[in-house]
């Protein structure tokens, strides 16, 4: 029987509205889904090219052991939902020069392919960055990473004064550009590691070294998802609805209800859902429309938000280089694509490129049917400006000739069959109030982690999630933060001790 405080609406079928969801549904709340799209997964979507689906998000899945634990503490089992195998070359590489790199799953082969890429004091540089990383990943795991935001001085506190040697090899206060260039003496290897502040749409030069734990994240594990990214929303949502959730997909919230308190929401339609709890998951800019009053959190400046992209969703004949699954290509000048970003707000015209070659298992190998035309998806970055200007078509048409100059500088010819553009403004419309920016507030300095809004709100009944929130940006951290924001209802509503699943109440559990 429903009991006072069980209401719960979750805006948003992304990741981390998925995860509230499913955490909120096995604690026994009654809990509503409103999804503006007619599908889970948020950023994760799909777009068709030439008639077939591309994983147009998200196309990383790391950090298992998050998932692994959400489906545990809900009583599931995470690999019966989804199908994955795991990558042993984590990301091919390419330069203009023809050079190009493999990174791999064991440690000791990257060792030896960037001996031979750049000689032994680079390959004993990367050995100790890998020692490095995993310190940095260790001691933020629970303290930072899994658990409710900190401050600084909560952060410290957590770390604990036995823990303080790990704390400042972290380089807390030092950019993770400059901190590569204590490993690494190729300008190359700086590059590629420095891409590791783009995971969270921050610029390598401004981004805090402790990022650096991106590379232990990775080299934990790198899986492919059977069916696609896609398939892990789906799964989520399967879940969730099995525990009792309900979906309204195609519905759009209008405004969250309540001045001392979340009383409900009212969608587009005008229909209003009672409701004792609310997690919104959308970029938290947003919720300056939604929320009566001052309970909003103030919006992210233009000059703070993460990069957006450019991307083309595309289905292409390839040639030249041979592309792994998660192949990356580099400019020659790698600050100048960052200066014309943050600083001048341009699109680069010699780009960083990435492209997901979907049809392609880790070490290259084509599926059956792709050397008609494989799947792709490519992107480049670009400024979060979506808000205040749409790019022209004969803009775009120029990213698009100039990204396409850059793959073939680096070896490989593009020739599409079929491509569908995604640019700032249209990841605006889709993530209201981002700007575009797809990963939230930037993370540039060392305050800026501490700048992200935690689970809770001025609103009492308000919960936050996504990667606009804390702990950040990604498929696993997204998915955290919808915990996060779970639990913290939970305990706000301090349901009684029967009501409550293991893993919900009585703290963090990270296994």
């Amino acid at each position: 029987m429903e009991t006072s405080g069980d209401r719960v609406v979750v805006i948003g079928a992304g990741m981390g509205g998925l995860s509230s969801a499913m955490a909120l549904s096995a604690a026994g709340f009654d809990v509503t889904v409103i999804e503006r799209q007619g599908e889970p997964g948020g950023k994760m979507r799909v777009v068709p090219a030439d008639g077939v689906p591309v994983d147009s998000g998200p196309t990383v899945f790391t950090m298992k052991w998050v998932f692994d634990g959400l489906f545990e503490r809900a009583g599931l089992s995470f690999d019966a939902a989804v199908t994955l195998e795991r990558a042993d070359i984590l990301a091919r590489h390419g330069w203009r020069d023809g050079s190009a790199l493999d990174l791999f799953a064991d440690i000791d082969r990257t060792v030896t392919a960037i001996d031979q890429f750049a000689g032994p004091e680079n390959a004993e540089g990367y050995r100790r960055f890998a020692k490095d990383s995993a310190r940095v990943f260790e001691t933020l795991r629970d303290t930072y990473i899994a658990a409710p935001r900190p401050g600084p001085v909560d952060l410290v506190r957590r770390v604990g004064p036995t823990n303080l040697g790990d704390m400042l090899a972290m380089k807390p206060f030092s950019s993770l550009w400059k901190a590569l260039g204590g490993y690494f003496p190729d300008p190359r290897l700086q590059q590629l590691f420095g891409r590791y502040a783009t995971y969270c749409g921050s610029s390598p030069y401004s981004a805090p070294a402790t990022l650096m734990l991106v590379a232990h994240v990775e080299q934990a594990g790198v899986w492919m998802v059977q069916g696609g990214m896609h398939a892990l929303a789906r799964a989520m949502g399967d879940a969730a609805r099995g525990l009792g959730a309900q979906f309204r997909y195609g519905n759009d919230v209008a405004r969250i209800e309540g001045e001392g308190a979340v009383t409900g929401v009212v969608l587009d339609s005008g229909e209003r859902i009672a409701a004792d709890s609310v997690v919104f998951n959308g970029d938290a800019s947003a919720l300056a429309q939604l929320v009566p009053g001052s309970a909003a959190p103030k919006p992210v400046p233009a000059a703070a938000r993460s990069l957006s992209a450019l991307t083309w969703s595309m289905r292409a004949k390839t040639s030249g280089f041979a592309l792994s699954r998660h192949t990356v290509f580099f400019s020659d000048n790698y600050r100048a694509e960052f200066d014309g970003i943050f600083r001048d707000r341009q699109v680069p015209d010699q780009p960083t490129v990435y492209i997901c070659a979907q049809d392609r298992d880790d070490a290259g190998a084509l599926s059956a049917g792709g050397e008609a035309g494989e799947r792709l998806l490519c992107l480049i970055n670009a400024p979060a400006d979506g808000d205040t200007r749409r790019l022209t078509k004969s803009e775009i048409d120029r990213c698009y000739a100039n990204t396409r100059e850059q793959l073939a500088h680096c070896g490989l010819t593009l020739d599409p069959i079929s491509a569908t553009a995604t640019e700032p403004a249209d990841f605006e419309a889709l993530f209201p109030g981002s700007g575009g920016a797809l990963y939230g507030r930037a993370s540039h300095g060392w305050m800026a982690s501490f700048q992200r809004q935690g689970s809770r709100t001025k609103l009492p009944g308000l919960y936050l999630a996504g990667g606009s929130v804390h702990p950040g940006p990604g498929v696993p951290m997204a998915t955290l933060s919808g915990r996060l924001a779970a639990e913290s209802l939970v305990a706000d509503r301090a349901l009684t001790p029967r009501s409550r699943p293991a893993g919900i109440s009585g703290g963090i559990s990270t296994g």
